[in-house]
């Protein structure tokens, strides 16, 4: 039995334990009060999420349903749930929360209990005489084993800082991946999109070319065309059926990239050909917000806490360690009353340790601790400006690719109109086929332009919406629920 007054001790003792090392603070970041490439008609009362629908909370998540696109809707879903990286990175944050717990348990005080039956002989019996054998004694023994060291100076409390904050960061890792997963879907996406626009484009095309051989070849019957203008009539053909066979490649490998990301083998999976869609605007914020919105900057922030933390274990080092343990049990040479007062043992003990000299060993692992706080300080500082660098990237591509596009769309109206004109003076005998071979190129070139400009368009939204988090907050990496596990 361990004393009363022990038992009155010990809270006090755990009470008036501190903790050694610095405090944190997050540090300073590198953020700007603006955009160098924010759009000028934008206005600060409408750089924000709020304000869009009623839905916005969810939309805040589902971010892609600011295309109003629902197989993209259906895709993205699909990715959430079945996308193995995403499944990989949750086990990692399940994993991390488990570790905590584990350092938390060095908090309380151990206790083990264990039974033994012990028999021998000329151990503990008393001497034979002459030519006798030594006579065989029992003993049975039922005690429990208590230990506890306690934190006095808070190494296992900054440990249980350390592995809280590492948890978060996983968990801030998770979304990272989520979303980075989530916006390569949304690419390969539009990128499929925009190739079932050029096939589309160019199947148009080559039944507007069929139709042009085939009244090339009257022409030639009737001997008003050479057989030159019908050999490049059927060379423009082919090449631009060629065009479509070869954007087949292209699109069957954007499909199966799909399938992967939804976790889907490819033969199960397709998507039929459709219109592409058109790109949404992208309310963007102010840069101070990205701390709050982007899990990378989370992440990086939350391993400058954990670093700090251990700064704090090894501070905790340099001072005396206090343990205290107990045993309290029962041992008799007999079973019977074995439970008895009579049988009744017990011992208290409290020891104090305090390294002398190790040679700079606890000055060793406190430098380390430290370069390794001030390279998560650097790493944070630097995911801070790469992702202001992201954005004012995709924020460039969009406003200089809706410029483009409006040149764009000038130059595929005059490309037209060239082409109607060399037809005419083709039809009129004014002009050789190859006016026209290369009035076909030009327009069919710009318009393939079009199309691909709208593509990266509707990219750059996506990069962009992820560079600013998507619909992420730091809020939700403090929600103390854990993440369910994926279902497959």
């Amino acid at each position: 039995m361990i004393p009363r007054r022990l038992v009155l001790i010990l809270p006090v003792l755990f009470a008036g334990a501190c903790m050694v090392g610095p405090a944190y603070r997050r540090p300073a970041a590198p953020v700007p009060q603006g955009y160098k490439e924010m759009p000028k008609e934008a206005t600060a009362a409408g750089l924000t999420w709020k304000g869009a629908r009623p839905a916005d909370e969810a939309r805040r998540a589902a971010w892609w349903e600011t295309f109003g696109d629902p197989e993209l809707d259906a895709l993205e879903q699909r990715v959430n749930v079945s996308n193995q990286t995403i499944a990989f990175a949750e086990a990692q944050v399940r994993a991390a929360r488990a570790a905590v717990a584990g350092v938390r348990s060095s908090l309380f005080p151990s206790l083990g209990i264990g039974a033994s039956a012990t028999r021998s002989s000329g151990l503990t019996t008393a001497s034979p005489g002459p030519g006798q054998a030594a006579p065989a004694a029992m003993s049975y023994e039922v005690a429990a084993d208590l230990g506890w060291e306690i934190d006095l100076f808070g190494r296992v409390r900054r440990g249980v800082q350390a592995g809280v904050a590492s948890a978060q960061a996983s968990a801030a890792d998770l979304e990272s991946v989520r979303l980075t997963i989530q916006a390569e879907a949304a690419v390969d996406y539009f990128l499929l999109r925009g190739v079932d626009a050029e096939i589309e484009l160019l199947r148009r095309t080559v039944e507007g070319y069929r139709t042009q051989y085939e009244l090339t070849q009257n022409r030639f019957r009737q001997g008003v065309a050479s057989g030159i203008d019908v050999a490049q009539a059927k060379t423009q053909l082919a090449s631009t059926e060629a065009q479509v066979t070869d954007l087949g490649i292209t699109r069957a490998q954007l499909e199966h990239a799909l399938a992967v990301l939804a976790g889907t083998p490819p033969l199960e999976f397709a998507l039929a050909a459709a219109p592409t869609g058109t790109p949404p605007v992208v309310p963007v914020g102010l840069p101070s917000e990205l701390l709050e919105r982007r899990p990378d900057i989370a992440a990086a922030e939350r391993r400058v806490a954990a670093a700090n933390a251990q700064i704090g274990v090894a501070v905790a080092g340099f001072f005396p360690t206090l343990s205290l343990t107990g045993v309290g049990g029962y041992e008799k040479s007999a079973l019977a009353g074995l439970f008895s007062l009579p049988a009744r043992l017990w011992s208290l003990g409290a020891s104090l340790a305090e390294t002398v000299f190790d040679a700079g060993k606890l000055r060793s692992a406190y430098l380390q601790v430290r370069a390794a706080y001030d390279g998560t300080v650097a790493d944070y500082r630097q995911t801070v400006l790469t992702a202001l660098e992201q954005v004012e990237d995709n924020l460039a591509a969009l406003r200089l690719l809706a410029e483009e596009a409006r040149f764009q769309a000038e130059a595929v109206a005059e490309a037209e109109r060239t082409l109607r004109l060399a037809n005419n003076r083709y039809m009129n005998g004014v002009t050789s086929y190859l006016e026209v071979v290369t009035a076909q190129n030009t327009a069919l070139a710009n318009e393939l332009q079009a199309v691909g400009l709208l593509t990266r368009q509707l990219t750059a939204s996506v990069n962009l919406i992820k560079a600013l988090g998507g619909g992420w907050r730091v809020s939700d990496l403090l929600a103390p629920a854990s993440p369910k596990p994926l279902s497959h």
